[in-house]
Formats: C-alpha cells, sequence, structure tokens
C-alpha cells in the first residue's frame, strides 16, 4: 500500500491581513501540518516572520507546524522556536557550520529535527548524517521567495535520497518545496516524497482548499 501523501500549506501564501481565518481554512480542508517560512534576509535576499507571529498563531490550530529556517546558523534559535511552538526545525545544510551539533540542538529542544537542501546542494552531502536526520526537505526552487516554477531537474534528487534511506534502513520522511501544484505533485510523490509543501496552489486553488488539498494529495496515484 503507497504511504498516505501529506500536505502542507505554506503560510507564505496565506493571507497575512486575516492570517487566523487562514489557518482555520487549511486544518479545515484537510491539512497535515502548517509549513512556516522564517527568512533572515542574509541567507537569503528576503526577510518574513518570526517568533512572535508563531507564539501568535500556535493556539489557532492543533497541527504540526514545521519552521523552516531560511536563516545562517539556526540552531542558535532552535529552543526559542521550540518554545514558541514549533514541531518540526528544518535547517539548511548549506547554513550550518556543525550539522551534526545543530541537529542535536533541534532534538534537545524537544523538535522533530529536518534538513533542507538548495537546488544546487547535491544529496550525497548527507550520506554521513542520514541516520541523525529525521526529515529532507528537497527544495524545488531556489529559497528565499514563494511563487517560482517548479525545477523537474530535482526529482532524481528525491528519489537518491529515498535510495540512500533505504540501503541505510533508515525511515526517512522526504518532504518537497517549490511550485507544488497539482500538475507537478504526482512527479513528485512517485519521485518518492512522503510530504508536498504548497503555498499559492492550496491557498489559490480556484475550487478551494479542501479540493486542492485532495487533488495535490492524490496525483501521484
Amino acid at each position: 500500500m503507497a504511504p498516505l501523501i501529506k500536505i502542507s500549506p505554506s503560510l507564505l501564501a496565506a493571507d497575512f491581513a486575516h492570517l487566523a481565518d487562514s489557518i482555520a481554512a487549511a486544518e479545515e480542508a484537510g491539512a497535515d501540518e502548517l509549513h512556516f517560512d522564517v527568512m533572515d534576509g542574509y541567507f537569503v535576499p528576503n526577510i518574513t516572520v518570526g517568533i512572535p507571529v508563531l507564539e501568535a498563531i500556535r493556539p489557532l490550530t492543533k497541527l504540526p507546524i514545521d519552521v523552516h529556517m531560511m536563516v545562517h546558523e539556526p540552531a542558535r534559535y532552535a529552543q526559542a522556536f521550540a518554545d514558541a511552538g514549533g514541531d518540526i526545525f528544518t535547517m539548511h545544510v548549506e547554513a550550518c557550520d556543525d550539522l551534526d551539533a545543530s541537529l542535536g540542538d533541534a532534538r534537545v529542544a524537544g523538535m522533530t529535527a529536518g534538513v533542507s537542501l538548495k537546488p544546487d546542494t547535491p544529496a550525497s552531502v548527507l550520506q554521513a548524517s542520514l541516520p541523525f536526520v529525521e526529515r529532507v526537505l528537497v527544495m524545488t526552487v531556489e529559497p528565499g521567495f514563494g511563487g517560482q516554477p517548479f525545477m523537474p531537474e530535482m526529482l532524481p534528487k528525491i528519489t537518491e535520497l529515498q535510495n540512500m534511506a533505504k540501503i541505510a534502513g533508515h525511515d526517512l520522511e522526504i518532504a518537497v518545496d517549490g511550485g507544488i501544484k497539482v500538475d507537478t505533485a504526482g512527479d513528485v510523490i512517485n519521485a518518492g516524497a512522503t510530504t508536498l509543501i504548497s503555498g499559492t496552489g492550496v491557498f489559490n486553488y480556484p475550487d478551494g482548499m479542501k479540493i486542492g488539498i485532495e487533488a495535490i494529495r492524490t496525483a501521484g496515484s
């Protein structure tokens, strides 16, 4: 039996003037978690939201919140984001001087430890650290801005990570973020992804979020 595909709406595409309503709509539509992008203007050329916003939205939903840290040396903030309500702490390998130590900091703070890879970063950089990684996020756009087109050349990286995990006997969750919509989701799922992060693909779906989430979730079947 194929694994159930999880859908994680990216709040970067939500209506920030009515964020509580957007979160409620995502939960009611069948989302499995929420994706919370944190950008520092240094690791990526944009600045988004941080700890106060996470603290504000945490009481609004029971869904797990994936904190995607597009921040230089993100583990410095692991405990603060855990205290604010983060459940998954996804760090870019390119932003960490010591990835294994950073993963340890996330786990000590009580969160699931995740690693994200930019498009130019090969899966092989995680070979040694894979046993300590619970979740990998493959970026199928350049991190920093929403609404970019999907990069199909990233599909082999998803499959490579899945194969690396199988060889290691490691139960790895593979998330994918960037340009995920109904017309791209099938290829991503068939390549081995287990969690799909989508912003405009769900929040702006013409027939509503519920239908959009289900269409993306079943695109690979």
